[in-house]
């Protein structure tokens, strides 16, 4: 099978290239990416009959490329650090995949599994674990004084850092205060169509009505956020993709 690596660690890539040289297996590698970006343009050009796809890129996840080739024909092995969250999707979903680092006995295992389940059903088991996973995801918990709340990231306005406190602020005008940083959140919010365009603040972008030039986000319920002068141009870049 002709192979393509998605990861966006170069020392996975090459440590699991040499894995696949150490097994008797008829994969050959065609090719290497770090984003979705480069992997969808890649695919198109190559048309693998594998692929090895890392869960968490540096400008998507592995599922919005598979939305972005869904007209392309080829098997998937995901690959996942021990992320709660992803693991439980991928088992549930049952679907094949590798934990980092990844280990040569699972590696020739998978490959096996893929190799004898058909398209049809292997992307039956996707549709399975996409769904699965875009709502573990889409939830955030948060530990308050004497309780835990539940947070659905799809009606979180913004997020308010304050002298190491944050503040999240929800669309039905509830909002919630934690002692921890916006830092702490930010990966995962940038997952999920949230932007940082100030070091104090993380917006939705869903909910922006307006961006004044002059450096100002209007979200449609009548919130102001400023945008930093260092964050202006990623914040447009963000912005402008969401809406495009």
């Amino acid at each position: 099978m002709k192979a393509l690596l998605v990861e966006d660690k170069e020392y996975i890539r090459k440590g699991l290239l040499n894995l696949l040289k150490l097994i008797d297996s008829e994969v050959e590698v065609i090719g290497e990416c770090e984003s979705v970006k480069e992997a969808v343009v890649v695919a198109g050009a190559c048309k693998p009959e594998l692929v090895f796809l890392d869960i968490n890129l540096t400008d998507g996840t592995g599922f919005e490329f598979l939305e972005q080739t869904k007209n392309l024909s080829f098997k998937v092995i995901f690959i996942t650090a021990y992320e709660e969250h992803a693991l439980q999707a991928l088992k549930i979903g049952a679907v094949d995949y590798l934990l980092k680092p990844v280990d040569l006995e699972e590696l020739e295992i998978a490959i096996q599994k893929v190799a004898n389940l058909t398209l049809a059903e292997q992307k039956q088991q996707i549709e399975v674990t996409k769904d699965i996973w875009n709502n573990e995801n889409s939830k955030l918990i948060l530990s308050l004084h004497n309780s835990f709340q539940v947070i659905d990231l799809n009606e979180l306005l913004f997020c308010e850092s304050d002298k190491g406190y944050t503040t999240f602020y929800c669309d039905d005008n509830k909002k919630y205060m934690i002692s921890k940083t916006i830092k702490e959140f930010e990966e995962r919010l940038l997952k999920q169509n949230f932007t940082r365009p100030h070091q104090s603040y993380m917006v939705n972008l869903k909910f922006i009505d307006k961006y004044d030039k002059s450096g100002v986000i209007h979200l449609k319920n009548g919130k102001k956020i400023p945008v930093s002068s260092r964050k202006k141009e990623q914040f447009l870049d963000a912005f402008l993709k969401y809406n495009n």
